[in-house]
């Protein structure tokens, strides 16, 4: 399927039915469900009103619907966009001022303006220099944060800070002021939307429930927590006992916002729109494909930077903030039957109408619930197992893992994710830099080499074969040379020096002289310089050289070639 950016109309509208359209607005309904309570946590987990959670989850979606790849992928708030979101804004203005709603605004703009370029030049491969390991521990250590951060709600303790560090002094200094009445409404909370996520469809299939009703009571498990709390506030008037409440919640249609532009603003914040659209462009595309590969479809990456994009700057003008692709309700939506990109237009239109009709019933839903509500779906995103992981197979992937981890839950999430794409491609340098370089000999009875340390293979005292299993650039080409001439210092015997290239994509200019000073070095101590299974493109570049022409040895078509030519003529 070729990736088309801006296609003429969705794929999904050419053979819409019936069927499709029964299966689209059940999984929306479900979704639905299940992002009201989602959608205002995370607002106040990025530090905004409540409603800005409902108006990032209506127009994005919409936008997406039309423009996105993915037939599942639901676009809305998510927790580690929020977090990065409340720690870049909350850098530029105060919290529950209209500066900083104006600064969330900003950051969506820039946010979707950075991937709809990206997307129209076809850079989606720009998030390849984040690794799976860098990845996996700044989700880890911002779903860490997240969960700390919402401890104040869930205990009606005092608190702030940025940092772990801060978190917990904190905490630790706010719960002689802790409210009992909030403390047992969040811990209950937490009890109970543990127990939907691990055992209620189990519980409910068990005691003769169908299984697709039980799903589906499941997935609304945190619609029954939002409700029978907002009815305890209520009834006992806990609100008067000191327990926070979500308040007045404006009811209508999301608003007509102009994200401002000043230069000062620009600067502040563009660096965090960098960081947060790599991050949601990688958690985006990751949820996509995994979702996409599970019904053989395929997914359009520069398309889906510009969906994505457009989706920023709907939410910049639509009283929203930053959003990408979510995990949790993506595979909701996904295993309640969506089909098509129609299931996310109808729940931007069912969570539209939630927003003119529902909103006054939340006015005294409580702040621990929706902090029980964002601590429970954020615990899934810790996997501090990737330490072991890598610890075993990678020490290189380990040090940035811990790095990540650590620098993340010490300094924050900007300096933090910075820190481990810096020190991923440091380390990266670093390997490539002492590329693997095998010494090889022949296998008896094949044409086949194989390392000498690993094999039982058969060697010439005069010849040295060396395997080189890197491309030869600037950063490497130096220990190379260091490499052959320590060699041969070793082994005066040697009067070939043969390198096997069969590994080597591209060999740059600093490469391309470092090869030229070896064969003169060689020539000098009467050692012949040879070249062997140079692949076409790198031979082709070397043809305009003048290291071929000087070369003291030969350019051979195998390595079998050249060991028998330079076996047989020293015979």
């Amino acid at each position: 399927m070729p990736d088309r950016r801006l296609p003429a109309a969705p794929d999904w509208m050419r053979s819409y039915d019936r069927a499709t359209l029964a299966d689209d607005a059940l999984a929306a309904l479900i979704v639905t469900l299940m992002l009201i309570p989602q959608s205002l946590a995370y607002a106040i987990l990025a530090g905004l009103p409540p409603q800005a959670g409902i108006y990032a989850s209506i127009m994005p979606i919409l936008l997406y619907a039309l423009l996105g790849s993915s037939r599942v992928l639901a676009v809305g708030p998510v927790a580690v966009i929020s977090l990065m979101t409340a720690s870049a804004v909350g850098g530029v203005a105060a919290q529950g001022t209209a500066d900083y709603a104006a600064a969330a605004l900003t950051l969506a703009l820039l946010s979707g303006v950075i991937l709809l370029a990206l997307g129209v030049l076809r850079l989606g491969m720009l998030a390849n220099f984040l690794s799976h390991p860098v990845i996996s521990g700044f989700i880890t250590a911002s779903g860490i944060l997240i969960a700390v951060s919402q401890l104040k709600d869930l205990l009606g303790v005092p608190s702030g800070g940025h940092t772990l560090p801060e978190m917990l002094a904190a905490l630790v200094r706010g719960l002689g002021a802790a409210n009992p009445w909030t403390a047992v409404i969040g811990l209950t909370a937490v009890g109970f939307l543990v127990w939907v996520r691990r055992s209620m469809k189990r519980t409910l299939i068990a005691r003769g429930v169908r299984p697709r009703l039980a799903d589906m009571a499941t997935k609304a498990g945190p619609v029954a927590a939002v409700v029978v709390s907002t009815l305890a506030v209520t009834l006992f008037g806990l609100d008067a006992r000191g327990v926070a409440v979500v308040g007045d919640v404006p009811r209508g249609l999301p608003p007509l916002t102009t994200p401002p532009l000043t230069p000062e603003l620009i600067r502040a914040l563009f660096l965090p729109a960098v960081l947060i659209s790599i991050i949601g462009f990688v958690e985006s595309i990751s949820v996509a494909e995994t979702l996409a590969a599970r019904r053989r479809q395929r997914i359009a990456p520069n398309r889906e930077l510009i969906a994505l994009g457009a989706a920023n700057i709907g939410a910049a003008f639509s009283g929203g903030y930053p959003v990408t692709g979510g995990f949790a309700r993506s595979v909701v939506n996904a295993d309640a039957g969506a089909r098509t990109q129609a299931a996310g237009a109808m729940t931007a239109a069912a969570l539209a109408l939630s927003a003119l009709l529902l909103t006054p019933l939340v006015h005294d839903l409580p702040r621990a619930t929706l902090a029980a509500t964002i601590i429970v779906a954020v615990l899934s995103l810790v996997d501090l197992s990737i330490l072991r992981k890598t610890w075993r197979y990678a020490r290189s992937d380990f040090v940035a893992v811990a790095a990540t981890i650590v620098l993340t839950l010490l300094l924050g999430v900007e300096t933090g994710v910075a820190s481990g794409v810096v020190l991923s491609i440091l380390l990266h340098l670093y390997k490539t830099s002492r590329p693997h370089v095998a010494e090889v000999g022949l296998m008896p009875g094949t044409e086949h080499f194989r390392n000498i340390d690993r094999h039982a293979v058969a060697t010439q005292p005069h010849i040295l074969s060396l395997r080189i299993d890197e491309s030869l650039y600037f950063v490497n080409a130096r220990f190379l040379e260091e490499m052959i001439l320590h060699r041969l210092d070793r082994r005066p015997e040697v009067t070939d020096v043969v390198l096997i290239c069969s590994a080597v994509n591209a060999i740059d200019f600093s490469a391309l002289e470092t090869l030229e000073e070896v064969n003169r070095q060689l020539t000098e101590r009467g050692v012949r310089l040879h070249l062997s299974e140079i692949k076409g493109p790198v031979m082709d570049r070397l043809a305009r050289t003048r290291l071929l022409r000087e070369l003291s040895g030969k350019v051979y078509l195998s390595q079998h070639q050249a060991w028998t030519d330079l076996t047989h003529g020293r015979k």
